[in-house]
């Protein structure tokens, strides 16, 4: 019978939020696939877990992903971790549960934290919708166009960056999305934990005399929402009606609810349709 496949959340900085399920996890798996065996080895150290490791990572994940999958078929169970958070989240981890499922091998989450939606929580912006779009691409070229698909977006927005690379992209940002608010956090969980909140003027400024240490989420405003053009005449309100009669409504839902987005009255508008 085939294996299982754990999906391992491991700490982004404080051990102590590494979870007894994850723990006994780790401790009962066949062998551990790791992005980094050094320092997942590290982990393992100081919760005396004993467990052979894989050295699983974005250069080698092809063919060693084929390897682990033949282990877990096979009847192994196998955890796979990153560095630091969820596996799967700009993490190779993402190619090695894709093969898991086109192959029937069974997938098991054991949730841990997440840098992303920490960081999100303390920015102090909106978090009813948001949209993680990861590292920006070092290709300029790729970096403006992906920029550019998302200017409009009004969901907050989530980046990861490396300290060397910030300025870069905090000026690449206000070039393509204009002075919006910002949250940078660093070092999330950890004894130097800071969340600078500004926007990115202000961010281009400071770290302008200030040299950026420990990798950031960039948590950045979403696009304005643009306000839908309402029909400014009574014609233009009889005329989006009828389009909706045309489209399979009734008159009189067209005439209702074209009445509550327009202001005019429904008698007016189920008039001018009947004409």
């Amino acid at each position: 019978m085939s294996g299982t496949l754990y999906v391992v959340g491991t700490p982004i900085g404080n051990l102590s939020d590494f979870s007894p399920r994850a723990i006994e996890t780790l401790q009962t798996v066949d062998f551990i696939a790791a992005e980094d065996t050094r320092v997942t080895l590290k982990l393992l150290n100081h919760f005396d877990i004993k467990k052979p490791l894989v050295s699983y990572h974005e250069h080698n994940l092809r063919e060693r992903g084929l390897m682990i999958l033949h282990r877990i078929q096979a009847g192994e169970n196998c955890a796979v971790v990153s560095d630091a958070g969820m596996p799967c989240i700009s993490d190779p981890g993402e190619d090695l549960v894709r093969l898991a499922a086109e192959n029937g091998v069974p997938a098991v989450v054991i949730p841990g934290p997440s840098a992303a939606i920490s960081a999100l929580c303390l920015s102090g912006l909106s978090t009813s919708r948001f949209c993680f779009e990861g590292f920006l691409s070092t290709n300029r070229r790729n970096r403006q166009l992906h920029l550019e698909s998302i200017k409009n977006d009004p969901h907050t927005l989530i980046f990861y960056e490396a300290p060397h690379k910030l300025c870069a992209t905090l000026s690449d940002l206000r070039r393509a999305l204009g002075n919006r608010r910002i949250s940078l956090a660093r070092e999330l969980t950890k004894i130097h934990e800071e969340v600078l909140r500004t926007d990115l003027d202000g961010a281009v400024s400071y770290f302008a005399d200030k040299a950026p240490k420990g990798e950031f989420v960039l948590i950045v405003e979403g696009a304005p929402e643009q306000a839908e053009e309402q029909p400014a005449t009574l014609e233009e309100a009889i005329a989006a009606a009828k389009a909706m009669v045309e489209n399979g409504m009734k008159a009189t839902e067209a005439a209702r609810l074209t009445a509550a987005d327009t202001g005019f009255k429904k008698s007016e508008i189920y008039a001018g349709l009947l004409k």
